[in-house]
């Protein structure tokens, strides 16, 4: 018979993580605490930085792609109102 998967929630992960970074116990004690392998804490500890890093490099940047891409796709729809309009006029179609 094999051991079932264990599978925890984000805010567990997140709050294990929290402890790792903080620093005041030991990857092996924190591990023990929660009865996770310390190779999972360490994983997650890597995520929650990585994610961190992620969240403050990358803001403008993604910010302007947003905008980019809004201004892209409100072209888009006043092209395809234009198509329609003309497509309603050519064809006798009221509003």
């Amino acid at each position: 018979m094999s051991a079932k998967r264990r599978s925890f929630t984000a805010e567990f992960k997140a709050k294990v993580a929290l402890e790792a970074i903080k620093g005041q116990r030991t990857v092996a004690e924190i591990s023990q605490h929660y009865s996770v392998h310390p190779n999972q804490v360490t994983a997650w500890k890597r995520q929650a930085v990585e994610y961190l890093r992620q969240g403050f490099t990358d803001g403008h940047r993604r910010k302007a792609a947003d905008e980019a891409l809004r201004a892209q796709l409100y072209q888009q729809i006043g092209q395809l109102k234009v198509e329609l309009d003309w497509t309603k006029k050519t064809s006798g179609i009221a509003d």
